[in-house]
């Protein structure tokens, strides 16, 4: 298949259309996510502080973006990515924007969240600025430097941890300028969720990534047992859930999250018995999707919860 079959069948278009693919915004909602359910747990207990909350938003989807940047200019210069690649954004391999306007893109969207994170920290903690120095760095040696997380068995643990606990509980923080167990416990469903989305990308990837050298879970597990690992996930993201409105620690108006299992159920069914890169991709989707509905329904049963 031609990179311009290949822009026809992902539906590719040009434009504006080019930049905005760069920015991979199905991974975006990794980063809206768990900002939204810290934030809720906060407003749950009686604190919000709008901009707080929408600096501490858009600096989050800003690191990720320019992780997305950053992942696709250095798999382009290690030569992992071309013109059949399917889940990247394409714009240096099939829209023939150059590399380093990509990187200098990647870095300007680090500077306009450390920008944002200066305001966070002068409404919270300086130690807030620590945190998210080293989240940046990790977002940058995601796949840049001399042996990427990505292409190692611990970019999942990594990726959950960072963006589903860490981001969770910072903004929390920012908001109530405390930090308690429970929060911690609450982001663990979220950072299984957004670790699930980075292995349903790796199982995709698979023969690719093999070909290439890397060393994902998904590999090493192998296709058939990285898809039963991705659904012990699920099943322990949901018994956690179950665990938390069992004990108090969710309010019973999270009893709502448990419609999102069909959408999980997808995720697996949709990979069953495919092979092919751009076959898997509505499994990947629905994965997205499954962090998505669950996270946002997460967050409004906590509201709705300050109202009973």
């Amino acid at each position: 298949m031609s990179g311009t079959n290949i822009k026809e069948a992902l539906n590719e278009r040009e434009g504006f259309q080019i930049w905005w693919r760069l920015l991979r915004p199905h991974t975006l909602t990794a980063s809206f996510v768990p900002v939204f359910v810290g934030t809720m747990v906060a407003t749950a207990e009686g604190t919000f502080r709008l901009w707080v909350f929408l600096a501490m938003l858009i600096a989050s989807m800003l690191i990720q973006a320019a992780t997305n940047m950053f992942n696709e200019y250095y798999d382009y210069k290690r030569g992992l990515d071309n013109d059949q690649s399917v889940g990247i954004g394409g714009t240096i391999v099939r829209d023939g924007i150059q590399p380093k306007t990509v990187l200098h893109l990647a870095f300007l969207f680090f500077l306009m969240a450390i920008l944002l994170g200066v305001y966070i920290c002068l409404e919270s903690s300086w130690w807030v600025a620590v945190i998210g120095a080293a989240s940046m760095l990790i977002g940058y040696l995601y796949t840049g430097g001399p042996i990427p997380i990505a292409y190692t068995p611990l970019g999942e643990l990594f990726s959950g941890f960072l963006m589903g606990t860490v981001i969770i509980c910072i903004s929390y923080f920012v908001q109530t300028l405390t930090l308690t167990p429970d929060v911690i416990y609450i982001s663990i469903p979220i950072a299984i969720f957004i670790a699930s989305i980075l292995l349903s990308n790796n199982i995709r990837d698979l023969d690719g990534d093999k070909e290439n050298g890397r060393k994902t879970l998904a590999i090493l597990l192998g296709r058939k047992n990285a898809i039963r690992f991705l659904a012990g996930l699920f099943v322990i993201a949901y018994g956690l859930t179950a665990l938390y409105i069992f004990t108090g620690m969710l309010p019973l108006a999270s009893i709502i999250l448990f419609i999102t299992i069909f959408k999980a159920y997808e995720v697996i069914n949709k990979f069953q018995g495919k092979t092919k890169p751009i076959e898997m991709m509505p499994a990947m989707v629905a994965t997205g999707k499954t962090n998505t509905m669950y996270g946002i329904l997460l967050g409004l049963s906590l509201l709705i919860s300050t109202f009973i």
